[in-house]
């Protein structure tokens, strides 16, 4: 009997262990981060999101003209919010603190510029 009821607790561990540990997994595999940016318009939108979808990792990302808040889908293991500002800012646009790579920022066309002509 006692065999039993050591076995039987065993069992429980065991299984409570896998169930905690596929929820930490399935937490850990996406998560979601809001970074405000410089975009100004249409064409904004489509380069910042066209570039974070070459990011490795990224499952979607949504910019919010109006906002200027991108919404970023990724997986944790293969990026972090470091590397995304970082896309961003090589992109030509600012990622929060980080700012716009002077590089990228060259390449942008004139109306997507700080100061440039504000349109959709």
């Amino acid at each position: 009997m006692f065999r039993n009821l050591v076995l039987t607790l065993l069992s429980l561990l065991v299984l409570v262990g896998n169930v905690v540990a596929g929820k930490l997994v399935f937490d850990d595999r996406e998560k979601e981060v809001k970074i405000k940016t410089s975009a100004v318009c249409g064409m904004c939108k489509a380069r910042i999101e066209r570039n974070l979808s070459f990011e490795k990792g990224v499952k979607e990302a949504t910019l919010d003209v109006k906002s200027k808040v991108v919404t970023i889908r990724y997986n944790p293991r293969k990026t972090d919010v470091d590397k995304l500002k970082a896309n961003i800012s090589k992109t030509g646009y600012d990622a929060e603190e980080v700012l716009a790579d002077e590089a990228g920022y060259a390449k942008l066309p004139e109306c997507c510029k700080k100061g440039g002509m504000d349109h959709q």
